[in-house]
């Protein structure tokens, strides 16, 4: 990373360019809250008159938002980088992005070869690097940065523009060996290609290029010495920035109230049916659900949410975590329902054949890649496993000396392997019974935690399914962490709303 002149004070760069900040800012913004939340800044919202939001802060309450993803994705994402990504050449914008860029470079070339030469742009292009090479340093490192202004001072090279006498070749390699003081190690082979470059126009475009990778490189850095302290903060630091976007927009919990109303609802429906089917249940009696299970169910909905809806606001920095999870599942889902099929129609035929199921499953992974896309064809997938099936089933028989698959087996293992797509299936339902149990099990308090086994041909999926169940308890218990006061005070609304409502609690349990 950055060095500088000054062995104890010119150290690492730690400032995380602004565009990178900013670009995110129409991504993460949510469409305006209209209800009636409001609370202090340690606890979550109680009931106030609904307000009208100002453009300003609806605003603030996006850049907040902003702010809140873009920390939770660094702490919580070991893989999370800033990327240099050009616009597609073939695209409209690259193409006009090419264009102007190219109109730009050819009038900077058609200054300086004017007799006497035009600088009055090449004097911008210095200034512009002068302020990017600062923005590099961090606030001790006094000596290298008099030394860039010293060099790189605009009102000096005015004057010797209006003299003709601007060493243009040795401001450039000026500029060339700080960016080598200045960049990762990563960047090294392109300070030699700038040194090898000769034309002064082309040197300046590609300096301006090795300048913008230094600024990716340099946001990464910083992102990377954060994560650390984000991680230690980051239970506080989401919860306070949450609530001055509720501050901001006070109905940024309406989602996420509709979202425990209908688990509530659910919790309900299920205890009616229960008392029902009791014989000397009394009906009357008002039922008493716990805050807990409601809380618990509405997570387990998250796995089948559909993700063309607006999710929960509390869960939206994790929203793509989520839904890759739910991809992944849908995945495990399908190879479990192909194993079971296979072995029922053709068990007692590859019975000893050793990791037959993990045969299948490398069969069956590739064709289901993508399943998430709204062009995947699962029907198309599932032929095309079946297919695949039936040759790996009738090779290893053959291997053996054994009488392969007749049309009929074929045929009938091929059929049920594509009727798994159909609605009410009763293999993949019995699959999808088994991994609502597994995922009911990750949400149990760590004392009770007893991960199930998966039946006998499931167990092909067993490892995936702890790593998945791993992964969403993990996304569960930081969001409790989090949003637990202000689920607590939804709950205590719609549970009881009779009682008094008093100060918001600190923690909802988390079992």
């Amino acid at each position: 990373m950055p060095l500088s002149d000054d062995q104890n004070s010119d150290s690492d760069s730690s400032r995380l360019s602004e565009s990178t900040a900013s670009s995110s800012d129409s991504e993460y913004s949510r469409r305006s809250f209209n209800s009636d939340s409001s609370s202090k800044p340690s606890s979550p919202a109680s009931a106030s008159p609904p307000k009208i939001i100002t453009f300003d802060e609806l605003m603030a309450a996006a850049r907040n938002l902003t702010d809140l993803t873009l920390a939770h994705e660094i702490a919580v994402n070991a893989n999370f980088c800033i990327k240099d990504e050009d616009l597609p050449r073939n695209s409209l914008a690259g193409t006009v992005k090419q264009i102007v860029h190219k109109a730009f470079w050819d009038h900077l070339e058609s200054e300086l070869n004017e007799d006497p030469p035009e600088y009055e742009h090449a004097i911008k292009l210095f200034e512009e690097i002068k302020e990017i090479l600062l923005s590099f340093l961090t606030p001790g490192a006094n000596r290298i940065q008099n030394q860039i202004c010293e060099v790189l001072d605009t009102d000096l090279i005015r004057q010797q523009a209006e003299h003709n006498a601007v060493d243009i070749h040795g401001l450039a390699t000026y500029i060339i060996n700080t960016m080598g003081k200045l960049c990762a190690p990563i960047r090294d082979n392109d300070i030699k290609q700038l040194k090898a470059t000769d034309n002064i126009v082309e040197l300046l475009r590609q300096i301006f290029r090795v300048l913008d990778l230094m600024k990716v490189d340099m946001a990464n850095y910083t992102i990377q010495n954060l994560r650390p302290y984000l991680q230690r903060h980051l239970v506080d630091y989401e919860r306070t920035k949450f609530q001055e976007i509720l501050e901001e927009t006070p109905s940024a919990l309406d989602l996420t109230t509709e979202w425990i109303k209908e688990s509530i609802e659910d919790e309900l429906s299920s205890v009616s049916d229960e008392s029902s089917s009791s014989p000397g249940a009394d009906s009357s009696s008002k039922p008493i659900i716990s805050p807990t299970l409601v809380l618990n169910n509405g997570y387990l909905k998250l796995l089948q949410w559909d993700y063309h809806k607006t999710i929960p606001e509390t869960l939206i920095t994790d929203e793509v975590r989520l839904q890759e999870l739910r991809e992944k599942l849908n995945q495990l889902k399908t190879i479990a329902c192909v194993c079971l099929i296979t072995n029922n129609t053709v068990g007692a035929a590859i019975v000893d054949v050793p990791d037959f199921a993990d045969q299948l499953k490398r069969i069956s992974v590739p064709l289901l890649e993508g399943m998430n896309k709204k062009t995947f064809d699962l029907k198309e997938a599932l032929n095309a496993i079946g297919v695949q099936i039936c040759s790996k089933v009738n090779r290893s028989l053959t291997e053996r000396g054994l009488p392969t698959l007749n049309e009929e087996m074929q045929s009938n293992l091929m059929g049920q392997i594509a009727h798994i797509v159909e609605e009410n299936n009763p293999v993949s339902s019995l699959i999808a019974c088994f991994i609502f149990h597994f995922r009911q099990t990750n949400l149990l308090p760590s004392f009770q935690k007893c991960m199930p086994t998966m039946p006998g041909g499931l167990s092909v999926i067993q490892t995936e399914m702890e790593f998945l169940g791993s992964q969403y308890a993990s996304i569960v218990n930081f969001n409790k962490q989090v949003y637990g006061p202000f689920y607590a005070n939804i709950l205590r609304k719609l549970l009881f709303p009779e009682a008094p409502m008093g100060k918001a609690e600190t923690e909802t349990p988390t079992n």
